[in-house]
């Protein structure tokens, strides 16, 4: 990209990863970290947190088989196309990378964005959340931006724009007062201002559930679209699904369980990191190891019992290269914080309510969620047009479930008026 060709406003700027650097200091701290021999207490497995040996494999994993330069390789070799979107004020140049920064409101926003050779394809931003980063969606880039059909065969492509939430990779740290509503509004610059997207559909994780329903409520004339695997409230309880009187399917009743289990057994971590992010954030700042205990225990525990399996690409090595690159970029207090930042979080203002806006809401649940409200309270929401389930995949569905998540996010098409 040439920053010429954007706005006078904001000067976009090519973006090459570039950790080399600091891996020597982090092999060495994962190589001197020293682990108990053996469990202190025994046959409790994964029941009080990770388990010892799980953690022992991923750190011999790490000191042995990982290579981070051929993980950075990997991330600086997405290609843009030299072609304008008709949609979009902005041209693009060939170049032999599609990561950038842009600085808007005085933080400096990374982003990725990959743009279909199709003139008439939808622009999407995909937000990621915690425990993760931009690399949730590598998988499902490439094919977004390819030409397909929805399931009533109509031709659908996108624009993909993949940005990194202020303090996580290479985008800076937002300050203390900062809210997720804030990063909606910046990335909603990014979409329009930035970029030169008229409209465009939205889709978030975690954090990003958070804030692409801000983008869906709040930016509702130019998010036109929005597309959930999960929604920033509390999870329908039983009592509530019993008193409308909604029978759910096996799938849906599993989830369903899986959910309420997380909610009274998942959720002490958010604790600590709303009340004292501080305190682990200093505890683990230059502990790789220490980092990897504590988000690895989610990329395990958030996913689905198969991970790895095809479709899955969710291996131990995506893990660790999560981790590394937390480590690597001082992500990890920034990333805290974005709770203590939302006191409400991971839940949004406790009780439902509507979204402003009449565009096509669609969501899509995976086998091994950790939220889950039935259809009939989806509604409730905002305008449902899609209610889908699927057998396979969990948390973080771009890497565990990408072919499911991406023909879902391509029914957007068949009610986008944007």
């Amino acid at each position: 990209m040439a920053s010429s060709l954007f706005s006078s406003t904001f000067n976009v700027r090519p973006f090459t990863i570039d950790l080399s650097r600091g891996v020597p200091r982090m092999l060495k701290l994962i190589n001197d970290t020293q682990l108990p021999e053996k469990p202190q207490y025994p046959n409790i497995g994964a029941t009080e947190g990770i388990d010892l040996d799980v953690l022992k494999g991923f750190r011999e994993e790490w000191l042995n088989e990982f290579d981070w330069e051929k993980e950075q390789t990997y991330l600086n070799t997405f290609v843009g196309h030299g072609l304008k979107h008709s949609q979009c004020s902005k041209t693009y140049l060939q170049s032999s990378f599609n990561h950038s920064t842009v600085t808007i409101e005085g933080l400096t926003i990374h982003f990725v964005h990959k743009v279909s050779q199709d003139p008439d394809a939808i622009p999407l931003l995909l937000t990621h959340g915690w425990p993760g980063s931009f690399m949730e969606f590598l998988p499902v880039i490439d094919p977004l931006t390819q030409k397909a059909n929805t399931s009533t065969n109509k031709p659908v492509s996108f624009n993909v724009v993949v940005p990194s939430l202020p303090g996580i990779a290479f985008s800076t740290s937002a300050p203390g007062d900062w809210t997720l509503e804030d990063t909606a509004r910046v990335f909603s610059t990014l979409m329009t201002d930035v970029l030169g997207y008229k409209t465009f559909a939205a889709h978030g994780t975690s954090n990003g559930a958070v804030l692409t329903f801000s983008l869906y409520d709040k930016f509702n004339t130019t998010t036109r679209a929005a597309h959930f695997p999960l929604l920033p409230f509390y999870s329908s309880i039983p009592e509530e699904i019993a008193a409308l009187e909604i029978d759910l399917s096996p799938l849906e009743q599993f989830e369903h369980e899986r959910a309420m289990n997380w909610t009274l057994n998942g959720t002490s971590y958010s604790s600590v990191q709303i009340l004292r992010p501080n305190t682990i954030s200093l505890a683990l700042y230059d502990n790789p190891v220490g980092q990897l205990a504590w988000m690895g225990e989610k990329w395990i525990d958030w996913a689905d019992v198969r991970a790895g399996q095809s479709p899955s690409v969710l291996s131990h090595n995506e893990i660790l290269r999560s981790i590394s690159l937390y480590y690597l970029t001082d992500s990890f207090m920034p990333s805290v914080y974005t709770y203590a930042q939302e006191p409400q979080f991971p839940y949004k203002e406790g009780i439902y309510r509507r979204a402003r806006t009449d565009a096509p809401m669609l969501v899509s649940y995976f086998k091994y969620v950790i939220g889950f409200w039935p259809e009939d309270v989806l509604r409730m929401m905002g305008n449902l047009v899609s209610y889908r389930n699927h057998e396979f995949g969990g948390f973080f569905a771009g890497l565990e479930n990408p072919p499911d998540l991406v023909d879902d996010l391509r029914e957007i098409r068949d009610y986008w008026t944007g």
